[in-house]
């Protein structure tokens, strides 16, 4: 027997069968859901057919009518009703006698794999991947010697892989991955000649690679394991093999270079490994190559000339090894590489004039390298570029001016060279980061970074900047981190926003903002004059900007007075008003909703509660004391076109209509010629990020944290499957899962990937979307929102609120870091990881926190199709408890 633990759905098949996978009835519960299908007392769940959905009477036995299906049953269980359920007898699968397709995929079936799966043995398809098995696989299994297709992956499974599975002749696909396997992978897995796919990456195997493994494969993955040795001569020589992922094992030596020109290999990665020699200059010949990735060994020699022949690459990645020498001239052949990672390397010379050559590049990351020379003017061709990283080399002189012209630019990292003034004008999609830091410019702070209006972290330490910090810095309304340590700066410290995380240190003569009256007495009255004399100018300013303000307001009060909320059609020009409505069908936010207000607060900059780079939240309070969030969307992004607010409109009544206390709905909008408003509800306790980093201060135990947890996974699951189609997050963070109480989660911005046209946008959003450290992998690439990137970020939220440190912590991705103790050591050590002071409260607690940490790490797969969806997530959550 194996058990199924809580629930259990069902789910019509493509063919119209209905295979509801098998129980007895022998509970009080099954009994009364097969009243309800009509099923006879005498016919298990397992046996029972509907010809045709939905349910009706005239019900079969699935024994007597088998043939007549092709012993075609598949797919699993899906409802709107949820079973409770006892056990599963593994004695009616046997009495399938011509099953020839068993799939129990993304289910919750706990216990040991069956082992009786048809008695005709008759068996070509085993699909149990994403459910809660353990323990081995059994030698029963492998007996079933037609097997052609075996997917066990993302469950729990563990021990060695049984050596009798190369005696299956016929297997074509042996899917393994994210178990706990161990041992050796058995040499008798290299002799089976039908193998096209062999994928066991994210499981425990060790020992050496059999010799032969890539004979018969196309597609090759064992990343993620703690295979050692070398790589076997001849593995990559193959002429079928097309993909080889060896990555983040414990390989040593060189990479064997015996390929062929023949070959039709697309990927080879071999990252994260301790490999040593030389770059094979045999690379050459892989003509069908695109993606190269030899990151984090300890490879030697220079980059190879004739790497340059690979001319449809698009990724090159060789960082953080030990190459020398000049980048060769002859990368500038690579016409479609998409992303050049060549940093933490002992590479020198200037940088060549051929690399402008490569127009499809988005990646260009040169960093912690020896180059030295100036930053080429022509540069600025590379109009694709999103990251451009050259820190921690010696380059000198100006940064060209024509930089202003990237215009897709989103990170520029020049920190730790010897660059020079002046400093030009920045380009104004800059959002991530700009560093300049440990360099050697002087003089006041320019105005090159006064258009900066995206850019979150600046950072201009360690340089000799001199005189006041100026006061534009502070309207970068995304800004949040700026470092100015380590310069030569005065004057007062101007009033930053509460968000800003600001870094003065390193410049004695700065005087810190304060609020509290100024002291006149004589010793110090002519010191004071000039910033008496500043702060008398910029009160006369405000008091003269408020007077403009209240002007408008009261020109558009009279077109909102009596909190008329649903205005449409043409609005005089001094109100700037194009459509306002209400969207909650809810009879207090009806009541309490008073646009007028609304957009009177908005328009003080004290009223903002926090910014992100998409949107500005201003808390408003209504006339009858209830507070709600105004957001504002950046009108630069044309996230709303003048032709579709129709749409818009549409788009937002869905989402209004949408029912899950888990979720943000909009409640209201508002549109105006230059920006877009959404109200929701206020949430007093703010956000997860301030929460559980710090900045309000409040210690979440484990049961708020697992609260959270739980109510996130369950908002998501419920975007995920709504009716309409599923609702994805652009920019899932613990930024924006707010806080109504500190056991009570809402997900926020899930307008954006409705409302927001990246192929129109002017700003920011035409890019990667999603925070730096909660992106999934495959979006470098694919550019696209998914469900399984949106899976991967609310992974990175689960090691958050396990770990207490945030997606980017020392330096180095959350990620990373817990996958890297997940693959290399022990479940004892693993859990050293996870936040001291919430897992010592008690061994209950520290158990339960290792169980969410295996969901957490499931979510975070490298690959998409090993993350699970966000039902089962949300069921192994529960079943953590």
């Amino acid at each position: 027997m194996f058990h199924y633990i809580k629930v259990f759905r069902e789910i019509w098949s493509n063919d119209g069968l209905n295979f509801h996978a098998g129980l007895n009835a022998k509970t009080p519960q099954i009994q009364t859901l097969k009243r309800r299908l009509g099923i006879p007392k005498h016919c298990g769940l397992l046996n029972h057919v509907h010809p045709h959905p939905p349910f009706h009477s005239g019900t079969r036995c699935l024994t007597e009518q088998l043939e007549s299906y092709s012993g075609e049953i598949y797919r699993t269980l899906r409802s709107d009703f949820w079973v409770e359920i006892a056990e599963f007898q593994q004695q009616q699968l046997d009495e399938l006698i011509s099953l020839k397709s068993l799939n129990l995929s993304s289910n919750i079936f706990s216990g040991s794999l069956p082992t009786k799966i048809g008695r005709n043995r008759a068996l070509e398809q085993l699909q149990l991947s994403k459910n809660q098995f353990r323990g081995t696989i059994s030698e029963d299994i492998v007996g079933y010697m037609n097997l052609t297709f075996i997917d066990l992956s993302s469950n729990y499974l563990s021990g060695s892989l049984p050596l009798q599975i190369g005696n299956l002749s016929k297997l074509k696909f042996l899917l393994l991955s994210a178990n706990k396997f161990s041992g050796d992978i058995p040499e008798s897995v290299s002799r089976i000649s039908s193998l096209v796919r062999l994928a066991a990456h994210e499981n425990r195997f060790i020992g050496n690679l059999p010799i032969g493994i890539t004979n018969y494969v196309k597609n090759l993955d064992l990343s993620y394991n703690n295979i050692s040795g070398s790589i076997p001569l001849g593995l990559l020589s193959k002429p079928q093999l097309e993909t080889v992922d060896l990555s983040h094992n414990e390989l040593e030596g060189p990479i064997p270079g015996d390929v062929s020109s023949s070959s039709i290999l697309v990927r080879l990665r071999l990252g994260s490994n301790m490999l040593n020699g030389t770059i094979p200059a045999t690379f050459g010949k892989l003509q069908k190559l695109m993606y190269l990735e030899l990151d984090d060994n300890k490879l030697t020699g220079v980059i190879p000339n004739e790497l340059g022949a690979c001319k449809i690459l698009l990724l090159l990645n060789l960082a953080r090894n030990n190459l020398e020498g000049r980048l060769p001239s002859q990368l500038g052949n690579l016409q479609g590489l998409q992303a050049l990672r060549l940093e933490s390397n002992n590479l020198s010379g200037e940088l060549p004039l051929e690399i402008m050559q490569l127009r499809e590049l988005m990646i260009l990351n040169l960093g912690w390298n020896s180059l030295n020379g100036s930053i080429p003017h022509s540069i600025s061709v590379l109009n694709r570029l999103v990251n451009l990283n050259l820190q921690g080399n010696y380059f000198v002189g100006a940064i060209p001016d024509t930089i202003r012209e990237m215009s897709s630019l989103m990170e520029l990292q020049l920190g730790g060279n010897q660059l020079t003034n002046p400093i030009p004008k920045m380009p104004e999609k800059l959002q991530i980061t700009l560093n300049l830091s440990s360099n050697r410019f002087e003089g006041l702070i320019p105005k090159s970074f006064v258009g900066l209006t995206s850019l979150e972290v600046l950072d201009l330490s360690n340089n000799q900047f001199s005189g006041e910090i100026p006061a534009y810095l502070v309207q970068l309304v995304s800004l949040t981190e700026l470092s100015l340590t380590n310069n030569q700066l005065s004057g007062v410290i101007p009033p930053f926003r509460t968000w800003v995380l600001l870094d003065t240190k390193g410049n004695p003569n700065l005087i810190p903002y304060t609020t509290t009256p100024i002291d006149t007495s004589p010793p110090l009255r002519k010191k004071r004059k000039p910033i008496i004399a500043a702060i008398g100018v910029v009160v006369v300013a405000l008091f003269i900007s408020a007077a403009f303000v209240i002007f408008i307001f009261v020109m558009t009060k009279r077109y909102y007075k009596g909190n008329v909320h649903d205005s449409e059609g043409e609005v005089p020009p001094t109100t700037m008003v194009i459509q306002g409505k209400l969207l909650s069908l809810n009879v207090i936010h009806r009541s309490n909703i008073d646009f007028s207000e609304a957009m009177e607060a908005v328009s003080e900059p004290s009223n903002i509660d926090m910014k992100t780079r998409l949107c500005t939240y201003y808390k408003v309070v209504m006339p009858r004391g209830s507070s709600y969030y105004v957001k504002k969307l950046k009108w630069n992004d044309k996230i709303v076109q003048p032709g579709s607010r129709d749409k818009f409109g549409k788009e937002m009544e869905v989402l209004g209509r949408l029912n899950n206390s888990n979720i943000m709905t909009p409640l209201a909008y508002v549109l105006t010629t230059e920006s877009t408003y959404l109200f929701f509800e206020y949430a007093p306790k703010g956000t997860l990020f301030d929460n559980l980093h710090g900045s309000l201060g409040n210690v979440l135990d484990w049961s708020s944290r697992y609260s959270i947890a739980i109510g996130a996974a369950q908002g998501l699951t419920f975007l995920h499957g709504c009716a309409s189609g599923p609702v994805l997050l652009l920019d899932l963070s613990s930024k924006n899962i707010f806080l109504k109480s500190l056991k009570e989660p809402q997900i926020g911005d899930i307008e954006l990937c409705k409302v927001i046209d990246p192929s129109k946008s002017t700003g920011s959003l035409s890019m990667v979307p999603g925070s730096v450290g909660y992106i999934p992998p495959e979006y470098a690439y694919t550019m696209r929102v998914s469900p399984a990137g949106n899976v991967y970020s609310f992974g990175v939220i689960l090691l958050e609120l396990l770990t207490g440190k945030t997606a980017i912590s020392e330096g180095a991705e959350l990620v990373k870091t817990v996958l890297g103790y997940h693959s290399k050591l022990n479940q004892k050590r693993e859990l050293q990881i996870l936040d001291n002071s919430i897992s010592k409260t008690s061994p209950y607690v520290r158990s339960q926190m290792g169980a969410v940490l295996e969901v957490a790490i499931s979510c975070v797969s490298p690959s998409p199709e090993s993350r699970p969806k966000m039902k089962t997530v949300l069921r192994m959550l529960l079943n953590a408890r």
